[in-house]
Formats: structure tokens, C-alpha cells, sequence
């Protein structure tokens, strides 16, 4: 099994932690440009997690 195959696996059985890691990574993002880009990152962040395990399972 390759590297992106294992990869794939893991955000498949736990889609509820990636996507709260990428939440956090993009909150850390907003906040190091001084909060400039926020409507383009909420963007990447929902593109994002819909691309992960069942989809967005942030509320």
C-alpha cells in the first residue's frame, strides 16, 4: 500500500479529526496574515474537508 493510499485510509476513518485539523490550520493561517484573507480561506478550508473521508463534519 503506497504513502498516499495510507494516506486516503486514514482520512476516510477519521474524517471528524482531519477536517477539525485543518479548521485549526487554517484559524492559524487567518490569523498569521492578520485575519486580510479570510473569506479565501474559509473557502480552501470548506474545499478542503468536503475532499475528506464523508465530507465537512464541522456544524
Amino acid at each position: 500500500m503506497s504513502f498516499m493510499d495510507k494516506a486516503k485510509d486514514f482520512a476516510d476513518k477519521h474524517d471528524k479529526q482531519v477536517d477539525q485539523g485543518i479548521d485549526k490550520a487554517g484559524d492559524q493561517v487567518d490569523e498569521r496574515t492578520g485575519n486580510k484573507h479570510s473569506s479565501q480561506i474559509d473557502k480552501g478550508v470548506d474545499a478542503a474537508q468536503q475532499h475528506t473521508g464523508a465530507g465537512d463534519t464541522q456544524p
